[in-house]
Formats: C-alpha cells, structure tokens, sequence
C-alpha cells in the first residue's frame, strides 16, 4: 500500500506527521489532512445556533448540539471527499496537484474508499437522529445536494453554486435543532452563506483552471475568468449584507454590526489582495475563511451575551 505524500495536503498535517500508514489512506480520503473543508462545513451550524440564541435568549446556546455538529461536519465532510474522488478518479489522475491523492495513486481501491464512505454516513446518522424529527428529515433530504455535488463540474458552469447549497446547509439545520421550525433569519442566513460559498470556492478553484481547462472541468472561476475579482466581491457584498439582515430578523442589534465589520475586512481583504498569478495566493485567501466564520460566530455570541 502506497502511503506518501499527497499534493495538495496542508504542511506540517497531522497525518503525514503522526498517523499509522494503515490509517493514512483513509484519512487522506476524508481530508483529514486538511481541516479547513470541515471548519466551512462546521461554521454555518454555529451561526445558526448563535442565531437561535438571539431570537430566543432564554433558550440559551446549546453546547451540547454544538458538540454533535463539529464531529458531524467533520464525518460528512469525509463522507463527501471520499464520495466526490470516486466519481473523480479519472479526472484526479490528470490533474498535477490531485493526482497522488489515494484512490488515483492506487493507495486504497475504489471499493474500499465504498466502503469507508458508507461507515462515515453511518455514523453521521447516529449523529443526525440525536436532534428532533423535522431536523432529521432535513438532515436525510441534505443527503441528495451532498450526491450531486461531484457532477457538477460536468455539466454547469456554477459547480460553487451547487457546493454552497450543499456545504451551507448547517445554516438551516442548526436554527432548526434549536427552534424546531423555520424562520426568515435562517433562510436569509443559508442564502447569504450560499453567496459566501460560490465566492471562496471560486477563490480555490484558481488553483487548477488551467488544468481544469485542458480537460473540460467547468467552474465559476473558468466562467469569471478576468472579472473574477470584482465578481467574488459582489457575491461576498451580498453574504454580508444577507448576514445582516438575518441577525436583525433574529432582534440583534449594534453590538452585532460592531462585530460584523471583522468577517467584513477579512472578506474585503480576500478580494482586495487577490492575485491568480501569484503562488499560493488563492489558497491562503481561502483558507482564511475559517477565520470569517469564527468571527461571525463571535459577533452573534457576544449580540446573544450582551
């Protein structure tokens, strides 16, 4: 079993680091390399449970489902790597940073990665059935964005767009954890964070276009091409105010626009200091988006305290 480096892997990871070589295949397949894919899955549950906490304040904020949402972001994030490079095993092959990753490079079979994808689902599930029955039934319908994803890329230029509904998700299940019904201030929260997801994924996706071109994989960052700057600022303009609007849905207030403004600048930033041409220039822009979703958790947080 091949177990060196894979390409695309954060340095200095955990699992080239200190992981057995049995188990290093499998972390690979979930990114457990890299956790910045769990955190912008994770981050959208603890705003809306933030959100919750400021629409009911005696309701408090549930550490205990925020608990149960880390591990699930991180086991259905694995799930979806793992599912999304067995549909794209042929395509990961052609792709220089892609190609040593472990179904490509032969470390595990397709099969195998099969199965490790349905022992992350099961798990998840016993996760999912921990919270009342309409965020099950929300949590199983999420199942079929989380299918589709991989094909995307095929068929539509707007991939990212497919990606936030999948990957924003928590935005709709965390207020429903908590509240036990819908509301205007996590449907104005999913559909700000849908804009933030088609705007840093497009940012990522800078990082393979010219490959992505030499073999037909469709992406918004192809799509945007010269005007992918002012683009992503258009659809981080439109989170944003989005957030805001959910906040105020919610009864926040100034101390929640007070906090806003720093997930503003680092948004701002990104897009400020954006540079395709430049080495490593997208990929920590976008890795800085785990720091967008800290601060906003914060902002609500500090709004629920106050």
């Amino acid at each position: 079993m091949q177990t060196g480096k894979v390409a695309d892997a954060q340095r200095g990871n955990w699992v080239d680091a200190f992981a057995p070589d049995w188990l290093k295949p499998y972390a690979r397949l979930a990114r457990w390399d890299r956790p910045i894919g769990f955190w912008l899955l994770f981050w959208p549950c603890a705003w809306a449970l933030a959100l919750a906490a400021v629409a009911r304040p005696e309701a408090g904020f549930n550490l205990w489902y925020l608990l149960l949402m880390f591990v699930g972001a991180i086991l259905m994030r694995g799930a979806g790597c793992t599912g999304n490079d067995i549909v794209d095993t042929k395509i990961d092959m052609m792709v220089a940073r892609t190609r040593s990753r472990p179904i490509p490079s032969g470390a595990v079979t397709r099969f195998q990665a099969a199965l490790f994808l349905v022992a992350q689902a099961l798990i998840s599930f016993v996760i999912l059935v921990q919270f009342n029955p309409l965020t099950i039934v929300l949590g199983i319908a999420s199942l079929v964005l989380v299918a589709i994803y991989p094909f995307m890329k095929r068929v539509t230029w707007w991939p990212q767009f497919f990606l936030g509904l999948a990957f924003s998700y928590g935005a709709i299940v965390g207020w429903t954890a908590q509240i036990g019904s819908f509301g205007w201030p996590t449907l104005l929260l999913y559909a700000g964070t849908i804009l933030w997801v088609i705007g840093y994924d497009t940012i990522y996706a800078l990082q393979d276009i010219e490959d992505d071109a030499l073999i037909g994989v469709k992406s918004t960052a192809r799509l945007f091409g010269s005007r992918t700057q002012p683009i992503v600022a258009l659809f981080y303009a439109g989170a944003y105010v989005l957030w805001l609007l959910a906040a105020f849905s919610a009864g926040a207030g100034w101390l929640f626009l007070v906090g806003s403004l720093i997930p503003a600048a680092l948004l701002a930033w990104q897009v400020w200091t954006l540079d395709a041409n430049e080495p490593l220039n997208p990929y920590i822009r976008f890795h800085s988006n785990r720091w967008v979703g800290f601060a906003l958790t914060l902002a609500l947080l500090v709004e629920w305290a106050w």
